[in-house]
């Protein structure tokens, strides 16, 4: 680069390293940036989620007693839609259960299997899928969906980068319920129509 990179380019390098499944050179980009911004909460948290897909606890663990000490504090992830003019917000954990397991279903039956990378707590298969289940974008499209008119456009916000399973299922909703869904994280739009998004599956 013809200047030093500051913190932005190096975290961007280490969202590819999380992407590419490359821990070596994650861990490279973070030291990089903790010695630029020690309190940069996407850098614990995206290292975090690369050892936790490769299985590494003692390092996820590690990590986030290192955030604690440092007094780093995670954003907890949420999404929103506007309804009518209000806005509904979701945050993981809330509870559209019904329309989420009739498109659990619906999306089996097309084929969707979780991708339980995305899961990054260490427990059971089982318990991942339903942690997948229960992020706050999807929770947001399945308010969208049992609250609006048949066939119309789903707008979600999201503070966070969407997860790759979520991305996959989102595309899956959109062919399986014939709706257009726009998801704009903190990346970039995501523009979903019959089971295919407009970022070519690189976000």
């Amino acid at each position: 680069m013809p200047m030093k990179p500051n913190s932005m380019v190096w975290l961007a390098l280490l969202s590819a390293c999380r992407v590419h499944s490359n821990v070596d050179a994650a861990e490279r980009a973070a030291k990089s940036i903790f010695s630029l911004d020690p309190h940069c909460s996407a850098a614990y948290v995206l290292l975090s989620n690369l050892y936790a897909s490769a299985g590494r606890w003692a390092d996820v663990s590690r990590t986030r007693v290192r955030m604690r000490h440092g007094g780093v504090v995670k954003e907890r992830g949420s999404s929103w839609v506007v309804m009518k003019g209000k806005k509904h917000e979701f945050v993981s954990g809330d509870r559209i259960y019904e329309k989420l397991r009739w498109l659990r279903e619906k999306l089996k039956e097309v084929g969707y299997v979780a991708d339980q990378r995305f899961a990054l707590h260490d427990v059971e298969d089982e318990q991942k899928e339903e942690m997948l289940w229960c992020h706050s974008e999807r929770l947001a499209i399945g308010f969208a969906l049992i609250s609006s008119v048949e066939g119309s456009g789903i707008t979600v916000m999201k503070n966070l980068r969407v997860c790759g399973d979520c991305h996959e299922v989102i595309k899956l909703i959109s062919g399986v319920v014939g709706r257009e869904i726009v998801v704009r994280d903190s990346g970039r739009f995501h523009h979903f129509k019959n089971g295919v998004c407009s970022c070519s599956d690189y976000w």
